[in-house]
């Protein structure tokens, strides 16, 4: 019974959107009806409010850390088990959230804050992928998709094959990718958006 209110809750927090929340608070538009239209940090400074992004990127990563955390609180003897099932529920969360009609974001900052949770070495080294790539190349997708598949070898290294944190963080990495499928398109197109690229809003 904990496992299962552990991961329902996990998915009911994921389902807050603080991009939506934080745009609101700043009497900005909808980030689902400009730009990329994805509910995220990215999107946000594309209205040129930087500090409605970050605000926007903290809640994210700090609804899938404590996702995981509580989850670890809550669980006793099998809490390893929970926080794996509660990482990608809150994830899950944040892409079809319950409260926002099933059209949520593509779960990155959440991610972040989720790996945080299960292992800070793993999110270090996965943050520092995404910050190389992003860095040089200057497109968050593509940063979030090199980023997603080092997540799963970086995890593969940390932990036995067996471990619920490997599976948990590789199904991670699956979500991610095909929650940029489009972005992959545009990527291949040369249509993508460049990363801070303002938007008519």
């Amino acid at each position: 019974m904990a496992l299962l209110i552990t991961v329902l809750a996990a998915y009911l927090l994921g389902s807050i959107s603080f991009a939506v929340v934080v745009s609101r608070a700043y009497r900005l538009p909808d980030p689902r009806e400009y730009g990329s239209g994805n509910p995220g940090a990215t999107n946000v400074l594309r209205s040129g409010r930087k500090s409605a992004a970050v605000l926007t990127l903290l809640g994210d990563s700090a609804k899938g850390w404590v996702a995981v955390f509580c989850a670890e609180q809550w669980n006793g003897d099998g809490h390893e088990l929970a926080m794996a099932m509660a990482a990608v529920a809150v994830i899950l969360g944040h892409m079809v959230p319950l409260f926002h009609k099933f059209k949520g974001g593509k779960g990155v900052a959440t991610a972040l804050g989720a790996l945080l949770g299960l292992n800070w070495i793993l999110a270090l080294g996965t943050v520092m992928t995404w910050i190389t790539i992003a860095v040089f190349f200057r497109y968050s997708s593509l940063a979030a998709l090199v980023s997603a598949l080092f997540a799963a070898f970086f995890a593969l290294i940390l932990f036995s094959p067996t471990h619920p944190f490997v599976w948990s963080v590789a199904l991670i990495a699956a979500l991610l990718i095909w929650r940029h499928r489009a972005n992959i398109r545009n990527l291949l197109d040369g249509k993508e958006r460049k990363l801070g690229a303002r938007a008519e809003v």
